[in-house]
């Protein structure tokens, strides 16, 4: 959760920055340039959208994720606009350059630990054969018998280890150069993360979620000086860039166009909630999927039209949400889905036959009771 509310906070604060950041000193972009710049951020923003819905299909087969309720859903606006007002607060009161130095580091371990997540399966494919592949389980137990509770049990393996390396190449790059290539990398690595791990329970709790951030998302980027305080000051891989001047400055282009992770990561856990809904139809199609998705597109593509428009910073969740939220609704009340879609609950196999057997003994002690 506080990982999101990073994200939250990094939204709204990252679609500020490139109209503060380089207000007086900032090479002309051209037609060509900012094409070629928006056009990547959109293709960036997609891809962890896909992967980590995909990813998350898996993960909820595989495992027991930790889903976000209707009461967490409701008080995370109100969560992340205490943790943005609190940042303000500190950045007016210490120095930027010490809470960045700190902020920086935080996020190296969080990086290389996101990115070797996302890359330790494609890195072990990669591994000589002459490396065995040793497994290690490490685990920190806490009592005994039946009371015992794993406090760790963290399974892995050398090639785990070996892109552990190979990813730490990529924070020391970040940390050394601040490039934006290796802003990337640790940005589409939490995105796609973020995407496959944070599930939302329900299309209920998904449409409280993207309602309270709209809300937010408006209130903070036109209603205070709060938001773009914070996005003058903050310094991390909590968005993804993309220079307009790569034509005329190549690698080392320096006028960004640029997106917040929370565009990307908070849509994207309701849309990989319509692909698992897709599957629970079992039909040939992921019809939920790719509407949302489309009007994903949509949405960010007006986000971008308004911006230049009125040369102003868009809270993109401003045009996200209802796109986001309206379309998917739509083509379920034209499929004739839409209480299919508000009864579908994101459970495993495991507690739907828990549910099934407390509604069995349920419905057993109503039937004894009117035999008494």
């Amino acid at each position: 959760m506080a990982n999101v509310a990073n994200f939250l906070i990094a939204q709204a604060t990252e679609n500020l920055t490139e109209t503060s950041k380089n207000a007086t000193e900032r090479v002309p972009s051209t037609p060509e340039g900012m094409a070629i710049a928006y056009g990547s951020l959109v293709i960036m923003a997609l891809l962890p959208i896909f992967v980590g819905a995909y990813r998350s299909v898996l993960y909820h087969k595989e495992k027991k994720p930790e889903k976000m309720t209707k009461k967490d859903a409701a008080i995370f606006p109100i969560m992340a606009s205490c943790a943005l007002f609190a940042l303000y607060i500190v950045f007016k009161l210490f120095s930027k350059e010490y809470i960045n130095l700190l902020l920086t580091g935080y996020f190296f371990f969080l990086g290389v630990l996101a990115l070797t997540h996302l890359l330790s399966p494609v890195v072990s494919k990669l591994v000589p054969a002459d490396i065995p592949n040793i497994p290690f389980h490490i685990t920190f137990k806490q009592g005994e018998g039946d009371a015992a509770e794993y406090l760790i049990d963290y399974r892995f393996s050398t090639y785990d280890v070996v892109s552990l390396a190979a990813c730490s190449l990529v924070g020391a790059w970040y940390l050394v150069q601040k490039h934006w290539v290796a802003n990337n990398l640790f940005g589409l690595a939490f995105a796609v993360n973020a995407v496959e791990l944070l599930h939302l329970n329900n299309v209920v709790t998904g449409c409280i979620l993207l309602c309270g951030l709209f809300f937010y998302d408006i209130f903070w980027v036109f209603g205070t000086d709060v938001m773009v305080t914070v996005a003058k000051s903050f310094e991390a891989p909590i968005k993804l860039v993309f220079p307009q001047d790569l034509l005329q400055n190549g690698m080392s282009a320096s006028n960004f166009a640029m997106l917040g992770l929370g565009d990307i990561v908070i849509p994207g856990i309701f849309i990989a909630l319509l692909l698992r809904f897709d599957h629970s139809l079992k039909r040939q199609t992921k019809t939920y999927f790719h509407a949302s998705v489309i009007a994903y597109l949509l949405g960010l593509m007006a986000t971008i039209f308004v911006m230049h428009m009125f040369k102003h910073a868009q809270p993109a969740l401003l045009y996200l949400v209802p796109a986001c939220i309206c379309t998917p609704l739509a083509v379920a009340l034209v499929k004739g889905d839409l209480t299919a879609m508000f009864k579908y609950e994101d459970a495993t196999e495991e507690e739907k036959a828990e549910e099934n057997k407390k509604k069995e003994e349920k419905q057993l002690k109503q039937e004894t009771k009117k035999v008494k």
